[in-house]
This record gives structure tokens, C-alpha cells and sequence, in this order.
């Protein structure tokens, strides 16, 4: 089973260049999770149901902001779009500018006979860091809180978007960067409870070292010479971690500043 996850910059945009086409055409995964839709079901002009899809959108209540969408070839037991009510009870996730990141369409969960799937679209920090406080006390805990209620259940294979270089490996000029939206001790922190909560970084399975990055300034010709940041990742619950057959980036997928990362689970 091949499950991707991407941050598309707007489903229109890459649909429009045929770009979205042409990588499920090549890749045709099993599942496919996006980030940052900007978009509504319906507004992006693909036929999905062509290539055997069942679509699943969790759309911001501002229009062409933020967004999720997940598309699937195998029919999920269940959806759900945010977070559950008692967390979403335990925590605030309102900004100090009156933001409120429930409303941004961010959490997908979809349970399969074998695991839950839970891709995210993180709130990014921004460059004043005011988002910064959102992200460490409520954002961060609550994904933790809301994976690990699901893995009493069964595996989580947890994706997306999660905004934070995880270690100096994870972007290509860790130096200047430190304390900045990204990179943050408060926002590596947050991805460590993860770490440290059981869930395994399906990448570092297979590829050590630095080089490997998801995410792309447009300035400078930063892609072109990889100058980037692994913001985009596939974690799994431990009991996954042999079945995890392959962890690959897709550097090579265009149309985004964002490429795609994926994992292969065994059947």
C-alpha cells in the first residue's frame, strides 16, 4: 500500500498545470493526503472518480486559505474532520489575534481495517512568531493527544505539512535559522513528544544525513541547488515499523513549493 502526503499550495494551481494529474497518473497512490488545498470540493477541475478515488475534504471557513483533502482508492471505515470534542474542549486554539485554527480545515482522521490515518496541516508560526505560543502549549499536544487516543484502537500512521525542521539534519542552513518560525525549541520540541511518545520518523528508516528536504524558498534558486527544509513527514505508530517496506521523498514532483513524501506499508 503506497500512502503520499503533499502540500500542494492550492489545489487549483497545481490541477490547472496538470500537475496533480500527472503525478497520480506516475505514482497512482493507494492513498493520497494533501495540505493546503485553498480550495472547496468542487473547485478543482479533476475527474478523481476516473482514477477509482473517494475524496474527503476538510475546507477552511475562509475561502482559498488553508485546507485538507484526502483521497483514497480504498473505502475508509470512517472520517472525521478536526479534532474530537474533549480535546478539542482541553485545549485553545485561538490565536492572539483572534484566529481560530479549527476553523482552517487542518485534521483529516480516516480509519482503514488496519490503522488510522491522520494527516495534518499545521499552523505555521510566522515570522513574528506569533503563532508560536498556539503551536507549543495547544496545537502540538493536541495532535499528540488526539493520535495517541486513536492508537488505543489500532496503528496511526500520522502525515502532513507538520511546519518544524526537526533537527539541524533536517534543513540545509540549520545556523542562521535557529529561533526562527520552523525552527523554534518550542516547535522541535513539540515534534520530539512525538519521538519520544512511541512514533517512529518513517524517513530516518532509510535515509540518514542532511540533504533531504521537502520545502523550498522561491528565492535565490533554492530548489534548483537544495537549499531547503524537511517540513513534510510520514510517522508511525512502533508497531507499524516493520511494516514500513519504504519512506521516499519526491524532489523531482513539480508544481508546488512543496514536494511530495510517501511510505509503502506492507499488505
Amino acid at each position: 500500500m503506497k500512502i503520499y502526503s503533499w502540500n500542494v499550495n492550492g489545489i487549483r494551481s497545481v490541477t490547472k498545470k496538470g500537475t496533480l494529474q500527472s503525478f497520480i497518473k506516475t505514482h497512482r497512490p493507494d492513498i493520497l493526503c494533501l495540505q493546503e488545498t485553498k480550495a472547496e470540493r468542487g473547485q478543482a477541475d479533476i475527474d478523481l472518480n476516473g482514477h477509482g478515488y473517494r475524496e474527503y475534504w476538510n475546507s477552511a471557513v475562509k475561502k482559498g486559505y488553508s485546507g485538507t483533502a484526502v483521497f483514497s482508492r480504498i473505502e475508509p471505515l470512517s472520517v472525521v474532520n478536526g479534532f474530537s470534542a474533549p480535546i478539542a474542549g482541553k485545549y485553545r486554539f485561538t490565536d492572539g489575534e483572534g484566529r481560530d485554527s479549527l476553523d482552517e480545515g487542518r485534521v483529516i482522521s480516516a480509519e482503514f481495517p488496519k490503522f488510522h490515518l491522520v494527516t495534518v496541516y499545521t499552523p505555521n508560526a510566522k515570522d513574528d512568531l506569533s503563532r508560536l505560543e498556539l503551536r507549543h502549549e495547544h496545537w502540538d499536544p493536541a495532535c499528540l493527544a488526539h493520535c495517541k487516543q486513536l492508537e488505543k484502537t489500532k496503528p496511526v500512521v500520522f502525515c502532513g505539512d507538520l511546519n518544524v525542521a526537526h533537527t539541524e539534519l533536517d534543513l540545509a542552513n540549520p545556523g542562521p535559522n535557529r529561533g526562527k518560525k520552523g525552527f523554534t525549541d518550542e516547535e522541535r520540541e513539540g515534534f520530539q513528544r512525538f519521538i519520544d511518545a512511541g512514533f517512529v520518523d518513517t524517513l530516518r528508516l532509510f535515509k540518514q544525513g542532511n540533504g533531504h528536504y521537502t520545502w523550498w524558498s522561491h528565492f535565490a534558486n533554492s530548489r534548483a541547488r537544495n537549499v531547503g527544509w524537511r517540513i513534510d513527514y510520514v510517522l508511525v505508530s512502533a508497531s507499524l515499523r516493520k511494516a514500513v517496506k519504504a519512506a521516499e521523498i519526491h524532489a523531482d514532483v513539480m508544481g508546488s513549493d512543496h514536494c511530495p513524501v510517501s511510505i509503502t506499508l506492507e499488505a
